[in-house]
């Protein structure tokens, strides 16, 4: 993040402006709708800033900029074609502890000026900290069409009630889900049909009538995808953003980690091998404890939760505790890391089945059934497994399966770290020991393989095809 997004109060405070020309004009008119007083000083002066100017009470000074100026003023612009007055200015304030910018020159700006969406008391902020101020305006323009301009009016009713809100409801929580359930139900929709007293009777009556009883809250199983967070659906990400609570585990990416709402209370329940932050049976407590305390938690998976991720466990404990709960599901690893990879799991000429299986082998012993993975024109995907990954390749080669059947293992799929290693099934694991993939990593086997060079798209390859 290059610079913090917030918004500034400067009703009735003193802001100077450097400059007369179009640009000062511009900044003008959007420090006075701010309710700022603005005091201008240039040689010169655009007419219309000076009509502008006079309107709202500024200041006009004809005349050189010094740096006297800068007394009792609360924010700076120097908005001139001349860069070393620009300099001067910026240092000057720099030297105050002042907030300055410096139009069009991002090194001396201590603040930039974002596109703006206006729905006042609703005020959305796009910047591109000045690397492409048009990339800005284009994704302001796109929102402007997405935003109903009847938000500015609903934003002003909820705002007359909160108050009694706050009155009426002592937690937190209680409030937020009250104003939650109002700004996604009728109330909101008669707002937006132009229906604004009507609006106010239900919000009254709605206050009136509710309920500050905890009463049970909610759990979701949330599918996180394999890392990219474009993969998530557009339930998960709904669901992330009204969490109070979100338990998650150790691979679910930072990016997909950074969409649940910033106020949540995040809760680590990573594992790895030989390694448990916390058992699953604790896991499965502290949602039930969480969600009898009225709160709606998010339960965050890597991958899918109904594939490897134990999550029937989880909801047959909240069954057995009258827990409401949603489940979601993600795009597994097998699915998502395949295609990043460029090898489809099945194939017309190569493969017409496919296996998942789990290569975290039981009291460390080979307890698979290999003959079921042997079968010739199927895919075998092994998630897990790459602790196990010789014991999975000899168990394989001694049940029947060629030693020259093609192998893949994908090493983080989907991130910008993804990297695959291509192979045999009698070689791949002289392959890794040289590579050292990391995990989290699935180990593909099967002639669908053999397509990964040509259909290639993302990341980086090493191994057998890439040698050649």
């Amino acid at each position: 993040m290059d610079y913090l997004p917030l918004f500034f109060d400067l009703k009735n405070r003193q802001a100077l402006l450097v400059g007369g020309g179009d640009v000062a004009l511009r900044k003008a008119r959007l420090l006075v709708r701010a309710g700022a007083c603005v005091r201008v000083v240039s040689r010169e002066v655009h007419a219309e800033l000076d009509e502008l100017i006079e309107r709202h009470g500024g200041q006009v000074i004809i005349g050189e900029y010094h740096s006297a100026l800068l007394d009792d003023v609360a924010l700076v612009i120097a908005a001139t074609d001349d860069e070393s007055l620009n300099e001067r200015v910026h240092y000057d304030a720099v030297a105050r502890s002042l907030p300055v910018n410096v139009v069009d020159n991002p090194p001396l700006c201590t603040f930039v000026f974002p596109a703006i969406v206006d729905r006042s008391p609703i005020v959305i902020g796009i910047s591109s900290g000045g690397q492409s101020p048009v990339l800005a305006r284009l994704l302001r323009a796109r929102l402007e069409t997405l935003i109903p301009s009847g938000y500015s009016r609903l934003g002003k009713l909820v705002g007359g009630f909160r108050d009694r809100v706050k009155a009426r409801f002592s937690s937190v929580n209680a409030r937020r889900k009250f104003w939650e359930e109002i700004l996604q139900g009728e109330v909101a929709e008669r707002v937006f049909a132009g229906r604004d007293e009507e609006a106010a009777g239900l919000l009254e009556q709605a206050l009136d009538t509710a309920d500050e009883g905890r009463g049970v809250g909610e759990v979701y199983l949330v599918g996180a995808g394999p890392g990219d967070p474009e993969l998530l659906t557009f339930k998960a990400l709904r669901l992330m953003q009204q969490a109070d609570v979100v338990v998650y585990d150790r691979l679910v990416s930072p990016q997909v980690l950074d969409l649940c709402r910033r106020d949540a209370d995040l809760i680590y329940v990573g594992k790895k091998r030989d390694d448990h932050s916390l058992p699953q049976q604790g896991i499965n407590a502290l949602l039930v404890e969480h969600a009898r305390k009225g709160r709606r938690v998010v339960r965050l998976k890597g991958g899918d939760p109904f594939i490897f991720g134990r999550g029937g466990e989880e909801i047959e404990e909240l069954k057995a505790n009258g827990i409401p709960f949603q489940v979601v599901p993600g795009i597994t690893a097998a699915s998502a890391c395949s295609t990043y990879a460029g090898i489809p799991l099945t194939h017309r000429e190569y493969a017409q089945s496919v296996k998942f299986v789990t290569g975290q082998l039981k009291n460390r012993t080979s307890d698979l059934k290999f003959d079921e993975l042997v079968h010739p024109n199927q895919t075998i995907v092994f998630y897990m497994g790459l602790h196990t990954l010789e014991q999975l390749c000899a168990g394989l080669m001694a049940h029947g399966k060629p030693g020259d059947t093609p192998v893949a293992i994908v090493s983080q799929g989907t991130s910008p770290e993804q990297r695959v290693l291509t192979g045999r099934l009698d070689d791949i694991v002289a392959r890794q020991q040289h590579a050292q993939l990391p995990a989290p990593a699935i180990i593909i086997v099967g002639e669908v393989v053999a397509l990964q060079s040509r259909l290639a798209w993302f990341g980086c390859t090493e191994g057998e095809q890439a040698d050649g």
